[in-house]
């Protein structure tokens, strides 16, 4: 069972990206019941919430990123997104998927993701 996160890179202040997490083997019951949730790490700093989506789709937004980031679950292909839009070098850092499912608490590795001023 893996938790496989893409789409980081480098962006300019004011750019977009998506983030994606992909959890293969898990069924598709125990995915769509699942509370899934994106963290970062600045360097030097504590890993802290980004954003959450509930088994019942209502979300939650760290207020650093409300009305800029947008959180959604793709529940027939097991994957997890994260819209950034109007980026900033506050934003950078390590971004990781994580799955709070009946079955257990799942981390992804992280991907990176860096704004340039």
């Amino acid at each position: 069972v893996q938790l496989q996160a893409s789409g980081g890179g480098l962006v300019q202040a004011g750019g977009s990206l998506r983030l994606s997490c992909a959890r293969s083997g898990m069924i598709l019951s125990t995915f769509t019941g699942a509370a899934v949730d994106w963290y970062r790490q600045a360097p030097g700093k504590q890993r802290e919430f980004v954003a959450g989506i509930t088994s019942g789709r209502a979300t939650n937004y760290a207020a650093s990123v409300k009305d800029r980031f947008t959180i959604s679950k793709d529940n027939r292909k097991r994957t997890i997104y994260l819209q950034m839009d109007s980026l900033r070098p506050e934003d950078t850092g390590v971004y990781y998927c994580n799955i709070n499912a009946d079955t257990g608490n799942f981390w992804g590795q992280g991907t990176l993701v860096t704004v340039s001023s």
